[in-house]
Parts: C-alpha cells; sequence; structure tokens
C-alpha cells in the first residue's frame, strides 16, 4: 500500500484499540500488528474487523490484528508515528471517558455474579426498601434532640419521641416481611415469625439459662428466623396434599418457626448482634486513625467488588442498638476524596471543555453524596485520578477516626445519604453541633487530600498531554 493508505488505516486503527493512551507496545511479524495494551476491554474488535484492510484479529500474549504481509509494516510504522506525534488529533471527550467508565461498570457486573455476592445483594435487597423510613425517623429524632437541649415544646418533643422510635422498634417484622418476600416465601408468614422477636411477652421466655428480652437478637435474628420459614413453608407445602395446605402450611410455619426463634435463633443472634456494636466501638476508641484511613480509603474499591453490601445489616444493627452506626460518616469520606479529585481535574484538564462540562454537572450531586456520576463519567475512566481520590477518602476517614479515638464520635441515625445531605442525621455524644464540626472537618480533609493528590499525582506528563490537547469540537473555555 502507499504511505498514504497505511496512515488512513493507521489513523482507523488507533481509536478502535482504545486510543494512544492504551497501547503500552508496538511490533509486528510478517503479517500480524502486535500491541501491548493496557486494557483490552477497551478494544472495539467488530470495528477493526470491519475495517476492509483488517483480515482478522488474535486474542493472545499480546493482541494481533492481521493487515498481510504487503501492509503490516507500513501500517505498523505510521502507527509508531503516531504514537510519537500525536498531531492535531482531538482529545478524549466526556463521552469517551463515560463509554470507557459503563464498560468498567459492565465487567464489574460480570465479575461480581458470584455465588457470595449475589448473596450479598439479595440481602441488600432486604434492607433497601427501609432506607426512606430509617431517614425519615432519624431526622424526626435528629429534631427531638434539638429540642430538648434547647428546651422548646416539652409536650412536642414528648409526641416526638414515638414518631421517631415507632418504626425502629418493629424493624424487625419489616425485615421478615422482605427476606421473605426476596427469597420466595410468602412475605407475611416471614414478618409473623419475626415479629416473635419484638413482642414483649419474650420476656418470660427462657433459653440457654438466660431469660429472653423484646428485640433481641435484632434484625439479624428477624433475618435468620424469615429464612428458616421460607424454608419451612416450602417443606411443608411439598408434603400436605393441597386440600388442606391452605391450614396446615401457614401452622406449622409460624409454629416451628416462632418456636426456633425463641429457643435459639433470638439468643444467637443476639450474641452476634452485641458483638458487632462491641466491635464497632473498640474499632474507633483502640484504632481510629488506622481504622478510618482503611474504611475511607477502600470504600469506593469494596463498592466496585459488590462486598459494601454486607456492612447494610451491620449499620441497621449498630442503628437499632445504639441509635446510630459510627461507620457511615467515615465510609462517606469516600464520596469527599472524589469531589476533590474533579476539582483537580477539571482545573487540570483546562482545554478540555467536554469533560470539563461534566464535572461541572456532576459535581452538585457529589457534594450531596451521589458519586456515581463522577466515579464512572471522570474518575475511573481516567485510571490514576480514582486511586488519588481513594486517598482523599482515606485522609477525610482517618479524620474522623481520629476524633471518635479522642471521644468525638459522630454517628447517623439513618443510611442511604451522605455529603452534604447527612449533616441533618449526625448524632454524637457531645450534640449536633460538635458532630457536625466533626463531620465538616472530615469532608474539608477529604476534598483537600483528594484535591492535592489528584493535582500532583493524578496525570503523568504523557496523559496530561493528551488529555489537553487539541480541543473537541465546540472550541475550548
Amino acid at each position: 500500500m502507499s504511505d498514504e493508505k497505511n496512515r488512513a488505516v493507521a489513523e482507523a486503527i488507533l481509536p478502535l484499540v482504545g486510543g494512544a493512551a492504551n497501547i503500552r507496545s508496538v511490533a509486528h511479524c510478517m503479517t500480524r500488528l502486535r500491541l501491548g495494551l493496557a486494557d483490552r476491554a477497551l478494544v472495539d474488535t467488530e470495528a477493526l474487523r470491519a475495517l476492509p484492510e483488517v483480515l482478522g484479529t488474535v486474542e493472545d500474549d499480546t493482541y494481533q490484528i492481521v493487515l498481510g504481509p504487503a501492509a503490516v509494516a507500513g501500517v505498523t510504522e505510521r502507527l509508531r508515528r503516531l504514537l510519537e506525534s500525536p498531531g492535531p488529533a482531538a482529545a478524549p471527550t466526556a463521552e469517551d471517558l463515560a463509554g470507557r467508565g459503563e464498560r468498567i461498570r459492565a465487567q464489574g457486573r460480570v465479575r461480581n455474579a458470584t455465588p457470595v455476592k449475589l448473596a450479598l445483594r439479595r440481602i441488600a435487597n432486604i434492607f433497601v426498601p427501609l432506607i426512606p423510613a430509617l431517614i425519615g425517623c432519624g431526622i424526626v429524632a435528629g429534631l427531638s434532640g434539638a429540642l430538648a437541649n434547647l428546651g422548646w415544646a416539652p409536650a412536642l418533643v414528648t409526641a416526638l419521641g414515638p414518631v421517631s422510635s415507632g418504626f425502629m422498634s418493629l424493624i424487625a417484622v419489616f425485615v421478615g416481611y422482605n427476606t421473605a418476600k426476596e427469597f420466595g416465601g410468602t412475605p407475611v408468614l416471614g414478618g409473623a415469625v419475626a415479629s416473635v422477636i419484638v413482642y414483649a411477652g419474650v420476656a418470660k421466655v427462657e433459653a440457654f439459662g438466660h431469660h429472653l428480652t423484646p428485640g433481641q437478637g435484632g434484625v439479624v435474628g428477624a433475618l435468620g428466623a424469615a429464612l428458616l420459614a421460607v424454608h419451612l413453608e416450602r417443606w411443608t407445602r411439598r408434603l400436605v396434599p393441597a386440600a388442606l395446605d391452605v391450614l396446615v402450611t401457614p401452622t406449622v410455619t409460624v409454629l416451628l418457626g416462632g418456636l426456633a426463634a425463641l429457643f435459639g435463633l433470638m439468643y444467637l443472634a443476639g450474641e452476634v448482634s452485641t458483638a458487632i456494636g462491641h466491635a464497632a466501638t473498640w474499632l474507633l476508641a483502640h484504632g481510629g486513625l488506622l481504622a478510618g484511613l482503611v474504611l475511607g480509603g477502600l470504600f469506593l474499591p469494596l463498592v466496585m467488588l459488590g462486598l459494601h453490601q454486607a456492612l447494610i445489616p451491620i449499620h441497621t444493627t449498630l442503628i437499632q442498638q445504639q441509635g446510630s452506626t459510627v461507620l457511615l460518616p467515615i465510609l462517606a469520606m469516600a464520596g469527599a476524596g472524589q469531589v476533590g479529585c474533579a476539582v483537580a481535574v477539571y482545573l487540570r484538564l483546562r482545554h478540555n471543555a467536554s469533560i470539563r462540562a461534566t464535572i461541572r454537572s456532576a459535581l452538585p450531586a457529589g457534594l450531596l453524596g451521589v458519586g456515581e456520576p463522577l466515579v464512572y463519567g471522570v474518575t475511573l475512566p481516567l485510571g490514576r485520578p480514582f486511586v488519588t481520590a481513594c486517598v482523599g477518602g482515606a485522609a477525610g476517614g482517618a479524620f474522623i477516626g481520629v476524633a471518635g479515638q479522642l471521644g468525638d464520635a459522630v454517628g447517623s441515625t439513618a443510611i442511604g445519604p451522605s455529603g452534604w445531605a447527612l449533616f441533618p442525621l449526625l448524632a454524637g455524644p457531645h450534640g449536633l453541633l460538635a458532630s457536625a464540626a466533626v463531620y465538616g472537618g472530615g469532608l474539608l480533609t477529604g476534598y483537600l487530600a483528594g484535591f492535592l493528590a489528584t493535582w500532583f499525582f493524578g496525570f503523568t506528563r504523557e496523559t496530561l498531554a493528551e488529555y489537553n490537547a487539541v480541543a473537541p469540537e465546540g472550541g475550548s473555555e
């Protein structure tokens, strides 16, 4: 082929293999262009094979594009020139990043489809529908506490107590209902078996040498009791004639499930719940700095791996036991690191109007704790900035962890919100203002650390030049 034709083929191939930033090495043999790639998920194999000059592709230790003996050397040389001197090629746009982020998200969904992670997802499906009620009751509890501290409206404070606490006193029933629904049982039977846990009369029952207390075992016990109810219902339904099913199956399910809850699950789940509470308290009291550093820095990777869903029952248990979860404010620092990182990316990519526009639109949501637009639209596709954002989250988590170690532990009375949206739900030993000061200090620390880490370490010289190349159509700012 002519030199002009070789250049055209190289220019056609380059974006289809993920662009210059995705190519680590270029070589060729008799018929094949061999590319060492950073991320093969960025390759559009179908589009490559559709090029008239491409005879096929092979995935081996290198990614191989079959061009034939007459063209391979010339195309390889032209591709090397493009990599060495990109010329006026447009910088990657926000759409490029969004596509890359969506591919990463899709890969994550495939990786997360393991039995353990699918089980965790099902457990999350039990608790996520409860979040609106947890938020509402948490804010009412905060309002009640503020009025009580100010000495205002004592009659209203008295009335707000049942409003804020009624749901939490019966949360085991809702967990049981949702558990049976999620695992294919009759929801109301799951709720009926779980309701045994919160019934006041259980105080008269003795198990393992101890009298039970209403609510013992909490959501952990309710989850276990409802799962047992689902299996009892299926087992009974298989054995009982259809004519007797409507009478026998509910009776057996409630009877055996309720007795198992009373004489086994409540005590065992109570021990587990107590251990969770003690562990969280000990973690902040003795390892606040390290605990905050690790939890704040690794939360987003845990989210991507699907392992964060195991924390939802822990949060709920802590809220039920202690009135708030001390883990959530630390984990919320991961979002602060993303915000600081995004601001640094915005300023560093001053010639990339497309990515800057995406950051401007995603930042308000990020400040309110909705991090997905920044994560999948900006930091994760860029690579290094995702790591530096996690550094910001670790710094913010360490700040809150140290405060907890010094006796200023801050907790959240509900799960779901983070960022600035978490302020109305804060609780702590020294009141809302002190808790807000600690949490606000953590946010500022996360913003600053995420910004500085990204500014100094978020880009190599080459990637900075690539993303600040000739602005995409539409101009620059």
